[in-house]
């Protein structure tokens, strides 16, 4: 991506860096996140920023060893945006003064300009008192030298600083989350202010990564684990636009997806796609495994072990394979370079190809690194698949598997089944589906006493989980009507036989998961 305006951003442990990505991804500038430790001044010269953000952390300035940033940054000449300890951090290099202590504030603040000052730059667009949100421990005390008070809140005297001759900017609130309202706009300011002209479009993208796959596999063959995701399938589309045949995928059907899937994908990929598919039915083999498994972690492992093998097994059949397309997106990786510094983290136990490339000496093509989510899902509809498609809700690798507690049986995967199908289609029903972040179906590990017509039933009770999230890594239940809820127990009760209860889960992430194991 070298060819682009690139901003950098300098992360300094906040559980919430990748807002700003993604906010400034929404702007249509492109951007990276890369640890405070690995950004040396050699880095620096060779990334070659147009503009740089200093994230938050959770660390003290005050404290001796504390992260701070290659001082040759602050005479690069390009502009800085510091956030909460990004400011912080600012100030305190470039001969300020930070307080640690006694000064903590979390939550809702509103922001005015500072007295006699202009409401352009920053400001452009805002009005005189805007919500923002805090979460800081330690404040700037002393401004460094150059630098002005332009925004202020009753417990944050210096809530905007600049030193607007040398494009430094800094904020003691984050305007990346949710509970700044206008935090997009600040952020639009910057980039508009820093001369970016937001050249990161899908279209740009979608032809440099074709490049880039010719250039990376040649004339050799790519073998690529579809699991009928959004993720997996863009990325295949996407190689197949770029190398033709040379790529063949291939979808292990472990018994574990929603109803009617596994043919729903296959005929996608053959019949409007024409890529060569390996469809590897291999379901009893998955279910036989699982019968009566009923810890979430073996149910895991077993079905992560078992992928590997019927994946190798198909992928042998294949002559000439020298590489493995994956799914990866840009938050794996930004996870997998984590903020502490230690080893890569498991993004997920049950990673539909882990341990295959070692396993198999294949190198790996990786065309959706990158990406958002959504943008994945921008990039899907450049590349022609329908809205339906790229808009499903996501979908666990392990499938029902972990929709399931307790024992897994094939009489409780089919009722679970059904019920998801019921569930879904009365979402899509109330024109519900686009607003809702995931939905499904869980059967539970308890029947109950129930009455059906004169006689009496002893079946299972599921919950219905909905929620609502911008990235699956918050969410909250979706605020269906008791009406709603109510005429879809009743269908479920009366079309699926083997439930007699339904409930609806209201528990947010955090404290919850999303998923039920």
């Amino acid at each position: 991506m070298t060819q682009h305006q690139r901003l950098l951003i300098i992360d300094f442990g906040s559980q919430v860096t990748q807002l700003i990505a993604r906010r400034l991804r929404e702007l249509n500038v492109y951007c990276e996140i890369h640890p405070y430790q690995n950004v040396t001044d050699a880095f620096l010269q060779d990334f070659a920023p147009k503009a740089v953000i200093l994230s938050g952390g959770p660390d003290s300035v005050t404290r001796e060893g504390s992260p701070r940033v290659p001082d040759n940054l602050w005479d690069m000449g390009v502009p800085i945006f510091g956030i909460c300890y990004g400011q912080q951090v600012m100030m305190q290099q470039l001969g300020g003064n930070v307080e640690a202590g006694h000064h903590a504030e979390y939550g809702r603040a509103f922001v005015t300009p500072a007295a006699g000052h202009r409401k352009d730059g920053i400001f452009a667009g805002l009005s005189d008192r805007e919500q923002v949100w805090m979460s800081h421990g330690d404040r700037v005390t002393e401004l460094a030298p150059g630098f002005e008070v332009i925004g202020t809140s009753p417990n944050a005297p210096f809530a905007i600083t600049a030193d607007e001759s040398r494009g430094f900017f800094a904020v003691q609130f984050h305007p990346e989350v949710h509970h700044t309202p206008n935090g997009k706009l600040m952020l639009e300011n910057f980039v508009r202010m820093a001369d970016l002209t937001g050249d990161w479009t899908m279209a740009a993208y979608k032809e440099e990564a074709i490049r880039k796959i010719r250039d990376q596999v040649g004339d050799k063959k790519v073998i690529c684990g579809l699991s009928g995701g959004v993720d997996s399938s863009v990325a295949a589309v996407l190689i197949h636009e770029a190398i033709g045949d040379q790529l063949t995928c291939v979808f292990v059907d472990h018994g574990l997806l929603r109803l009617n899937e596994a043919e729903e994908v296959v005929t996608m990929f053959r019949d409007n796609y024409n890529i060569p598919l390996i469809h590897a039915d291999e379901s009893e083999l998955f279910i036989g495994e699982l019968d009566g498994v009923s810890d979430p972690e073996t149910k895991r492992k077993i079905i992560g072990r078992l992928f590997i093998d019927v994946f190798q097994k198909y992928a042998n059949e294949i002559d000439g394979a020298e590489f493995l397309a994956q799914g990866t997106l840009y938050p794996d990786v930004i996870e997998s370079v984590s903020f502490s510094g230690g080893p890569s983290v498991t993004i997920k136990s049950h990673h539909n190809v882990g341990g295959l490339p070692e396993k198999m000496g294949l190198k790996l093509v990786e065309p959706l690194r990158e990406l958002f989510k959504d943008e994945v899902r921008a990039l899907g509809r450049e590349l022609g698949l329908p809205d339906s498609f790229i808009g499903r809700h996501p979908f666990p690798g392990p499938g029902l598997a972990i929709r399931c507690p307790g024992e897994i049986t094939r009489e409780k995967l089919d009722i679970l089944r059904k019920a998801d199908a019921v569930f879904i289609d009365q979402i899509r029903k109330h024109g519900l589906y686009d607003d809702i972040w995931q939905a499904f179906v869980a059967i539970l590990p308890v029947r109950t006493v129930g009455v059906m017509g004169d006689g009496r039933t002893y079946d299972f009770a599921c919950a219905l989980r909905a929620v609502t999230s911008v990235d699956g890594m918050t969410a909250d239940y979706y605020p269906f009507t008791h009406d709603f809820l109510g005429e879809t127990a009743t269908r479920i009760i009366n079309e699926v036989k083997g439930i007699n209860r339904c409930t609806y889960d209201i528990t947010s992430k955090p404290p919850g998961t999303i998923e039920w194991e």
